[in-house]
């Protein structure tokens, strides 16, 4: 596999913890963590980042080879790292923090692959009928290094009532699969049927509505033994 680089330099005491100045100079904060190693602090040129990033696709799920260089870095300092998270401004889209993972290239690790869909289902195209996403994405063990960037599912022969499963798909050499491989990838659905009302059965249910009898409220018949009791108390009241 060849290797894709990525220049950064080392974040030195006097800039760790200032990332909105050094953001205000151009630069993106980063940080490298690496399991059993010391965290390291990093900036990337913005222009430089966002460039590289357009270039590959955001870089998910692709091994990236930082090239570090500052004063408290090694001679040829090179790590291989996964993109961890990026963090976006809410407003503007603006890159204000990268978290990477050092990783091992002799090492399997579990990683989230993304599902793709080719095609237009028969069942959608012909019938009408609705391709359903269950699932939108995997997870995987392999080598860092073989890490697919997508794993496509060829849905065109797809009719209505067909369904994909995690068993059927189709996964390159060295990959396995970390699910229930009985478990619903997607399927085509049926169109669904709304109930048509024609002018003659609206107009039927409105005449139905007009001449339904009109319900008279009754005045409540007193129980034997109420009248009696409520006479006192209208006398004792005129007595007032």
């Amino acid at each position: 596999m060849e290797a894709i680089y990525l220049e950064a330099a080392i974040r030195e005491d006097a800039e760790v913890g200032k990332s909105q100045t050094l953001r205000q100079k151009g630069f993106v904060p980063c940080v490298v963590y690496g399991e059993g190693k010391k965290t390291v602090a990093l900036k990337i040129e913005r222009s430089r980042l966002i460039k590289f990033l357009h270039a590959h696709h955001g870089g998910e799920n692709m091994v990236i080879t930082l090239k570090i260089s500052g004063a408290s870095a090694k001679k040829a300092d090179e790590r291989p790292v996964l993109i961890k998270e990026v963090q976006v401004h809410p407003v503007h889209d603006e890159i204000l923090h990268i978290d990477f993972n050092e990783v091992s290239l002799t090492k399997k690790i579990v990683v989230k692959v993304p599902l793709h869909a080719v095609g237009e289902p028969v069942g959608v195209k012909q019938d009408g009928g609705t391709l359903e996403h269950i699932m939108w994405e995997i997870d995987v063990e392999c080598l860092p290094t073989q890490i697919p960037e997508k794993i496509d599912i060829n849905v065109e022969p797809m009719k209505i009532g067909d369904t994909v499963h995690v068993k059927d798909l189709a996964l390159p050499a060295g990959v396995v699969i970390k699910h229930d491989l009985e478990s619903i990838v997607l399927n085509v659905v049926p169109p669904h049927k709304e109930e048509l009302v024609t002018p003659e059965a609206a107009a039927g249910a409105a005449g139905a509505a007009a001449t339904e009898p009109e319900v008279i409220k009754k005045e409540k018949k007193p129980v034997e033994g109420e009248e009696e009791e409520a006479k006192p108390e209208a006398k004792k009241a005129e007595g007032k």
